[in-house]
Parts: structure tokens; C-alpha cells; sequence
């Protein structure tokens, strides 16, 4: 049983397929077509954080794809009420995918050990595959023309993502890597990416192109796509204040937009806190691609959804 709980648990041919069917759904519907691929089928969205993208796009997907889903609050009583084991096996019963949306990692791991369900990592404190995927859709697009996306144009793009280094740098990371994309994280000292992560991501893709400074500015020379996220996670509000000062140098304003070009485009994964790690007038601007970005959370997670569910109809229907 195949589950995505990190972007380590697929091939490069296999992200590959992922998007190209993202990209074609998404070309079909914007021509009207909503084709009932997955009818019959039902995912449950099991989450611990709050969640606006992450709920509404799997939620609209599955819908628009001819299947349903469960929304899996407190009530279930997971980690409460059940062993972890009666809990999955349960759900296996009922369910062909579970969406999870942990503080811990480890507890996406634990629901998918028992391979009862297929499990899809909705975010974790590690790392946020479904964000990623999203992500590198919007860029091929900016490189590429009508209903098509053409991922050979990746290669050697450069992505700079201005903050802490966490899960959805991680994730960035590691899609970049896959792709042939640069990537940099441009961060202070103590606030680099998870190091076992990054080693991980060279034991794999020994010729990955990935970075880590402290000068934003000089970084965003030859930068492509600028891309923040808030300084303080969820789970990390006692640090807010401290955090603020420490980052404060590392906001992404006009100056930096400046620094890079006019053609570089700024992405941000949302929920954004205006005026701290992004300015009003660069989240607005005409190089913002963030509402388009999180648009493609729907799209990407559709490819996604088809391939673990049904890849037959990808082999069928889509040109990988």
C-alpha cells in the first residue's frame, strides 16, 4: 500500500506523473470538464491544526472528482479513546485515503505502520509534501504555455526561500533536488534546515543544488521565485516576540524585490502575517503569484488523489 508522508516516498518519474495529471485536471476544468474518476471513493481529513487550504482543496477536489469526504475532528477520539491500531484498522474499513494533519510526525508514521489506509501527509512539524507539490505546479506554469506545463524548463531555476527553515522549506528542498531546481535558504544562524533532512536529501540526489546564507539580498541576484512563510510557526507562539527581532532583517519588501528583479516572482504558502515576513505592497504587487499558488493547492492535490487511487486512468488519458 503506497502512502506520501514525505516527498522521499516517490521517484522523480513518479512526481513527474503527479503533476502532469495535476496540470491536465486542471486544463479540463477550466474547459467545464469534471470528470467522476474517483466515484464510489471517500478520503477522511484527520486533523490536529486548523486548516483553510489544506481542508477546502481536498474537500473541493474529492467532490470535484466524483467521490466525498469526512472531516475527522476531536469527536473521533484519536490517540484518546483507542489504541492507534483499532483506530487505522477501523478507518481501513471505511475509508480509501486518510489526509492527516498532525503536530508530529510521527504520528502521520504511526497511522501508516499498521497499512490499513493509504495515508497523505496533510502537514506535519517535518515536513508539507501537498504544499510543495502546489508550489512547483505554480513555477513550471509561469514557465509554460496554455493547458500544458512543461517540468524540462525546471532545471537549473533558482528558488529562494527567505526565513526559517521549516517544514515547507524542508519540503521545498527536497521537491527542488527531484526537479533540478536551485534552491537557497536564506536564514540567521541557528534557524537552518532539519540537518538529518538535508543530509537525507544529498544521500539521494547527490548533484542537488542547495544552499544555505545569511545575505537575502545578494541571494535574490539571481533568483527566479523569492518565497516566505511566517517566522513563527504554529506550536511555537512562546517564541514570537524573540523571533520577530531575530527575523526582522529577513522581511521580504520592495527593497528585496529590487535586489532581484522584475521578473522574479514572490510565492508565499499562507497564512501570511502582512507587514512581518511580507509587506502589503509585495503580497498585492503584480510579481505576487500567491493566490495562484494557492489555487494549485486543489490541482496538485487532484493529481495526487488520481495517481494513489487510480493510475490507471493517468496512463490512459494523461502525456507524462
Amino acid at each position: 500500500m503506497r502512502h506520501l508522508l514525505t516527498l522521499f516516498d516517490i521517484t522523480p518519474h513518479e512526481l513527474r506523473t503527479i503533476l502532469a495529471a495535476s496540470a491536465h485536471l486542471k486544463a479540463l476544468l477550466a474547459h467545464g470538464e469534471r470528470p467522476p474518476i474517483l466515484a464510489g471513493h471517500v478520503i477522511g481529513l484527520l486533523f490536529e491544526k486548523p486548516s483553510l487550504r489544506t481542508r477546502v482543496s481536498f474537500e473541493t477536489g474529492m467532490m470535484q472528482l466524483g467521490g466525498g469526504s469526512l472531516f475527522l475532528g476531536e469527536d473521533v477520539g484519536w490517540g484518546k479513546r483507542e489504541a492507534a491500531s483499532e483506530f487505522a484498522n477501523v478507518l481501513g474499513q471505511y475509508l480509501d485515503g486518510v489526509v492527516c494533519r498532525a503536530k508530529g510526525h510521527e504520528k502521520v508514521e504511526e497511522l501508516a505502520g499498521f497499512d490499513a489506509v493509504r495515508i497523505i501527509n496533510g502537514l506535519t512539524d517535518l515536513c508539507h509534501p501537498c504544499q510543495a507539490l502546489a508550489d512547483v505546479l505554480t513555477i513550471a506554469e509561469v514557465f509554460s504555455s496554455h493547458d500544458r506545463i512543461d517540468l524540462d524548463v525546471l532545471p537549473g531555476k533558482h528558488l529562494l526561500f527567505v526565513g526559517d527553515g521549516n517544514n515547507v522549506a524542508c519540503s521545498l528542498a527536497l521537491i527542488c533536488a527531484m526537479l533540478g531546481l536551485r534552491f537557497t535558504l536564506a536564514c540567521p544562524a541557528g534557524y537552518e534546515m532539519d540537518a538529518d533532512w538535508l543530509r537525507r536529501i544529498r544521500e539521494n540526489y547527490p548533484q542537488a543544488q542547495i544552499e544555505r546564507v545569511e545575505d537575502a539580498r545578494a541571494a535574490a541576484a539571481d533568483a527566479d521565485f523569492i518565497y516566505t512563510d511566517v517566522w513563527t510557526s504554529m506550536g511555537q507562539e512562546a517564541e514570537r516576540e524573540q523571533r520577530r527581532q531575530i527575523f526582522a532583517a529577513y522581511r521580504v519588501d520592495q527593497g528585496l524585490l529590487d535586489a532581484a528583479g522584475p521578473e522574479t516572482r514572490v510565492m508565499h504558502c499562507l497564512p501570511a502575517i502582512r507587514g512581518e515576513e511580507i509587506t502589503n505592497e509585495v503580497i498585492d504587487g503584480p510579481q505576487s503569484v500567491i493566490v495562484s499558488q494557492a489555487g494549485n493547492r486543489m490541482h496538485a492535490q487532484k493529481g495526487l488523489l488520481v495517481w494513489m487511487l487510480d493510475g490507471e486512468w493517468i496512463r490512459r488519458h494523461v502525456e507524462v
